[in-house]
């Protein structure tokens, strides 16, 4: 049975609010990265809950964190490189936790650009990032793991064919899913994303099985 532990980590600007999602015998640690500080992004955006769960069904611990200035996080917005700093002291507190488990990293909208960018630097095993605004993307090189790429062919806020093209820039691609009539907040369509990352997992053999193919 998985347990919700609040967590609290020494960040660069100031102590960041997190929460661990836990099994008793985790396969691996995924470091999840919520979207825009300035929109009311936070650690319980909903799609980010989802990636938890995703993670959590296929058997591995989770950790969200709250960006610097953001609940109860300290500092302030810093344009994207304080917030870099912040991933790289959650990711650094959830290697100390789980020393031996590979590393997953996964974002939603400004998070996945954050987790693009950061996924070779962290030694990422898996990379998902959800409707990432390429414009907000500084790497041109694809990651050394499996990536998989989700968005909403609907989004309103990211253009899906600006994603598209980005994406097919890149060698390899990516594992991209484009989910039918998909907001950007996939709006009752979060059961897509689980199944994406559920789906692309099993298929590289990322949750503790057999690789397929």
């Amino acid at each position: 049975m998985n347990r919700t532990e609040p967590v609290v980590i020494e960040g660069p600007a100031g102590r960041l609010e997190a929460i661990l999602v836990k099994s008793a015998a985790p396969r691996s640690a995924a470091l999840l990265l919520h979207p825009h500080p300035l929109y009311q992004g936070t650690m319980e955006n909903k799609v980010v809950t989802t990636l938890a769960r995703a993670v959590e069904r296929l058997g591995g611990a989770s950790l969200r964190f709250n960006f610097r200035g953001v609940g109860a996080s300290g500092g302030t917005y810093d344009g994207g490189r304080g917030e870099k700093d912040d991933a790289r002291a959650a990711a650094s507190w959830l290697r100390g936790r789980y020393p031996a488990l590979p590393l997953w990293v996964m974002g939603f909208s400004f998070g996945a650009a954050l987790a693009f960018d950061l996924a070779p630097e962290l030694e990422a095993s898996f990379l998902v990032t959800v409707a990432p605004p390429v414009a907000m993307v500084t790497r041109s090189t694809a990651p050394s793991c499996p990536w998989l790429l989700i968005l909403g062919d609907a989004d309103e806020v990211v253009d899906p064919e600006a994603v598209r093209g980005w994406a097919a820039s890149i060698a390899p691609p990516p594992d991209l899913v484009a989910v039918p009539g998909a907001s950007h907040f996939f709006h009752g369509r979060l059961g897509a994303i689980v199944g994406a990352v559920e789906s692309t997992a099993r298929r590289h053999g990322l949750d503790g099985h057999v690789k397929e193919g």
